[in-house]
């Protein structure tokens, strides 16, 4: 992507992320998979539920990160349930999530700042309708076919508590991301003065 100096891209992910013990059970499936079919890219993503993906240029960041705060601090820390294991036929597996709801209303009520998330007519925010934790993609058609197999018939049942959402970023040329923002789910009600609604 070419851009003036100063104006250099950046690839977003605004994400769940289990707690620790849940991270390292799932982080222990995804190396299992990369040696079992041989798909390296299955480490390089780490545990997470992506809400939304954009790219922007990074001088951006200050203000995204301020609407996202002023968001997230109204939203109440939610029960997230992962059971089995799910695919998109021929190129993912993932855990699915039986709670996908309260997932969909978060992703709703962060749709306020997608402007500040337009890069521009060909680099539009994506936001997550079909929640789910990543185990492989990308996948060869026999990566899928075989992983599958075995997929199918595994069992997985675990469940944390989100309350807090991270923003990932990741540089041109790098494969792994790194933290920009935490986000923490308070529930503070933000009153409206019934004077300002008229000023």
């Amino acid at each position: 992507m070419l851009v003036s100096p100063g104006y250099r891209v950046v690839d977003y992910l605004l994400v769940l992320q289990p707690h620790e013990e849940l991270w390292n059970t799932i982080m222990e499936i995804k190396r299992t998979f990369a040696k079992d079919y041989e798909c390296e890219t299955a480490l390089y993503t780490k545990p997470h539920i992506t809400l939304i993906r954009f790219r922007q240029i990074e001088m951006m960041e200050t203000r995204i990160i301020q609407q996202l705060k002023n968001i997230t601090m109204t939203l109440s820390p939610v029960k997230v349930e992962l059971k089995e294991f799910d695919s998109f036929p021929s190129h993912t597996i993932y855990i699915n999530i039986t709670s996908k709801v309260a997932i969909v209303n978060i992703v709703k009520a962060l749709r306020a700042p997608q402007k500040l998330m337009k890069l521009d007519k060909d680099n539009k925010p994506h936001f997550i309708t079909e929640p789910h934790l990543t185990i492989a993609r990308k996948l060869q058609p026999w990566q899928y076919e075989k992983s599958w197999l075995e997929f199918e018939h595994k069992h997985f049942h675990g469940r944390f508590i989100a309350d807090h959402a991270l923003l990932l970023k990741r540089r041109e040329g790098n494969k792994a991301y790194q933290i920009a923002g935490k986000f923490m789910f308070q529930n503070v009600r933000v009153e409206t003065k019934q004077g300002e609604l008229f000023g």
